[in-house]
């Protein structure tokens, strides 16, 4: 279940989000603000937007969100190639403010995306509005992109952000993918997958897939992943409804009924 590009799936909103991400960062839009439910494809869409922007910007991408202001300073800077060592906080602001000038001279552009930030701190925060300081009289030096689950929207509510709140140009909540797309994503990733033989998945499969996971990416991966492996042990590519109700079961840590217990529900 790491995202990889490779297996990212165009569905109607991911491609709107994807185009709007591409949008505010060439246009220097300053802060964004992307969220979704756990396992909705957002970190995902960032690496994504990081591969369609890698020949004209310098992306700093933070995953670790359990971090102080001065931790989080520095962790932007070394993605960015710029020297943090025995630094304090200070100098590794103007090392920082020096390498945005030089990429600007270059016509190249900064982005820095911060994954999982409904975990970073209200200080934390707080530091990330104070970087978007570093700016010329004509445009942004840096974009940031805020990236997490529907808490962080309620995290910027607080009164303590509302300068922070106030500088977000574009907001975007990423969705579940509906029937259709489920389906669409499944047979993208078996294709992609580039197998010798591909796995084919029922109507019913595919349709208690969906019911399952409510469309949501990661629960649809586990699910997949979980019958291939069923498949494989009993030899088959053809995985079925039964399948499926076996690994949901499974997954929810109990035993589909055997037929003499069905008969007698």
């Amino acid at each position: 279940n790491t995202p990889d590009p490779k297996f990212f799936f165009l569905s109607r909103q991911h491609q709107e989000a994807l185009s709007r991400l591409v949008y505010a960062a060439q246009a220097r839009r300053g802060f964004v603000l992307l969220t979704g439910e756990i396992g909705s494809g957002k970190t995902t869409l960032c690496r994504a937007l990081m591969n369609r922007l890698r020949l004209t910007t310098e992306v700093a991408l933070v995953t670790n969100a359990n971090i102080t202001s001065k931790e989080l300073i520095s962790s932007i800077a070394e993605e960015l190639g710029v020297s943090t060592r025995r630094k304090s906080k200070g100098a590794i602001l103007r090392e920082l403010n020096r390498f945005l000038i030089e990429q600007l001279s270059l016509d190249r552009n900064v982005l820095v995306i911060l994954d999982e930030a409904q975990n970073l701190r209200g200080g934390v925060l707080e530091e990330v509005r104070m970087l978007s300081n570093l700016e010329t009289a004509q445009e942004k030096l840096v974009q940031i992109f805020l990236v997490g689950q529907p808490e962080l929207r309620e995290k910027l509510n607080q009164p303590e952000l509302k300068q922070l709140r106030q500088r977000i140009a574009l907001r975007y909540h990423v969705l579940p993918l509906d029937g259709d797309e489920c389906r669409n994503y499944i047979t993208h990733r078996l294709n992609v997958a580039e197998a010798e033989r591909v796995p084919q998945f029922s109507a019913a499969a595919l349709e208690k897939i969906f019911r399952y996971s409510q469309g949501v990416p990661r629960l649809v991966n586990t699910v997949c992943d979980n019958a291939l492996i069923v498949g494989f042990t009993r030899g088959t590519l053809s995985i079925d409804g039964d399948i499926i109700e076996e690994v949901i079961a499974d997954l929810e840590g109990s035993c589909p009924p055997s037929d003499e217990e069905a008969l007698r529900l």
